[in-house]
């Protein structure tokens, strides 16, 4: 049986609209706004500190260059892909017309990865500054039921003490209920919090900028331990490794393709828009967290709202309205990755890789609401078992290979389909997927041993569901037996 065979891009847009009932809403500033608030979250407000504290220091800022360039790559390739594609799925689909059935499942299962743990990982940031907030006024949550009950130590799987992370848990329920109610409530409300949490990052960035210790910056790549992704330039890597995950905003942008107005003007418009507006936040962030508190000091669940507790009563009036705004962000980032993923599930269950009963669209609010159900069902639950970094490394190299197989898609692609019309055309083909490709790869490298292990667990249990189910139920398969 041929686990490479392809679909056509003929047959994925004539699918994609037959098959599709969602509904057109979205026009490409609201995509740039959707990017911008899952990117402007975890990546700023909590991950951070732990990235300067533990890998790079100061020179975080380069780590978000680097990732950034990365980013880039995939970016473009991602908005000649959705040019092209103006279809749902996002890089399983852009497989599927490229590389084979078979890569198209490894890339979607990574995709449930990315964004089923990402979610997890932001709910996780979102109840730490809840839980900080409500203690600035008195209202002390007790541990037992506002941390995570699980952890690792030295790789292996303790507990804390605690019986459930019961914030995390709510955010994912409301997030989940908002979105069963449509695309155009969603957006509506996203844009809403992404306007609040840009404010309050340029507030921080003006109010703090004034107090930075040079110092602080000294040295600005701080001297390698000796150990591999401590510091120096090796942790400078692995600090891009970490807070690579904060730029999967982009990527989300494209499983709403089949609610866009014009998905192959909008989508690249929000792709790339997005990407870059987020770009200059995080670097100019960094630096002035790290400016203003020693990088040894950072790693704390609410790294941006301790930095201004630091600076003093010169800005501690701001204190509030920070850890309100990374509350709203976050909030935001949570319900674009809990969009992303149901859709996610959606294409694969159209094309049969998944029980049809994934693919089923809400007869009024027109949303993929079994799977958004089922999505959020499960992100409650890890997110109110599991701490932040563990989820965070793992979102990070899922989205990492995703990228990966995006860029090679694409050299793949313009040689096998030149004739196919593209509305955007990377650049320099294929220098910069090359270069994207080369990146990622470089990211992922110096990741924990432990991180690629657990991917490995994700891919096996992933490669057992395809073997078993999948690819004998794929409509490819079906149609090539006649059925």
């Amino acid at each position: 049986m041929d686990i490479f065979r392809t679909k056509s891009v003929d047959e994925l847009r004539e699918a994609s609209y037959r098959e599709s009932h969602f509904r057109r809403e979205l026009h490409g500033w609201q995509l740039i706004l959707l990017g911008i608030g899952c990117i402007v979250g975890t990546g700023i407000f909590v991950l951070t500190g732990t990235a300067a504290a533990r890998h790079a220091g100061p020179a975080i800022a380069i780590s978000f260059v680097v990732s950034a360039l990365g980013c880039l790559c995939a970016a473009l390739c991602y908005a000649e892909f959705s040019s092209m594609l103006p279809v749902t799925g996002s890089a399983y689909t852009y497989a599927y017309a490229t590389l084979g059935e078979f890569i198209a499942w490894i890339i979607g299962w990574d995709l449930i990865l990315e964004y089923l743990f990402g979610a997890c990982s932001v709910a996780v940031g979102w109840s730490g500054y809840v839980t900080q907030l409500l203690s600035d006024y008195g209202v002390h949550l007790p541990t037992t039921f506002s941390q995570a009950p699980l952890d690792f130590a030295q790789d292996h799987l303790v507990t804390t003490g605690a019986v459930l992370n019961v914030p995390a848990v709510l955010i994912v329920a409301i997030v989940t209920t908002v979105l069963v109610l449509g695309i155009r409530e969603s957006a509506g409300v996203n844009a809403v919090i992404v306007l609040i949490k840009v404010a309050v990052v340029l507030l921080f960035i003006i109010t703090c900028a004034p107090h930075i210790q040079l110092q602080n910056w000294t040295p600005f790549i701080p001297p390698s331990t000796g150990r591999i992704g401590e510091f120096g330039w090796t942790g400078i890597l692995a600090g891009a490794g970490v807070i690579f995950y904060a730029y999967i905003g982009f990527d989300a942008v494209t499983t709403a393709a089949q609610e866009a107005k014009t998905p192959a003007r909008d989508v690249p418009i929000g792709v790339v828009g997005s990407l870059l507006v987020c770009t200059v936040l995080y670097v100019l962030v960094s630096l002035v967290l790290t400016g203003v508190v020693n990088y040894k000091e950072l790693n704390v669940p609410a790294p941006v709202a301790f930095a201004v507790e630091r600076v003093g009563s010169d800005v501690s009036w701001t204190k509030t309205l920070i850890e309100l705004g990374a509350i709203a962000g976050l909030s935001s980032v949570i319900l674009v990755l809990l969009l992303a993923q149901p859709r996610i599930f959606f294409q694969m269950a159209l094309d049969g890789l998944l029980p049809r009963t994934f693919a089923r669209v809400h007869p009024r609010f027109r949303t993929p609401f079994v799977t958004t159900l089922l999505t959020g069902a499960v992100t409650a639950l890890i997110a109110g078992l599991f701490p932040v970094q563990v989820l965070g490394e793992l979102v990070s190299i899922g989205t990492l290979l995703a990228f990966t197989i995006v860029c090679v898609s694409i050299i793949v692609l313009r040689r096998t389909r030149p004739d196919l019309e593209r509305r955007f055309r990377v650049p320099w083909n294929p220098v910069v997927p090359a270069l994207g490709v080369a990146i990622c790869l470089a990211q992922m490298i110096f990741l924990p041993v432990a991180t690629w292990t657990r991917l490995a667990v994700w891919l096996v249990i992933g490669l057992i569901i395809y073997f078993a189910y999948g690819r004998r139920h794929s409509v490819l398969n079906q149609e090539r037996l006649g059925r």
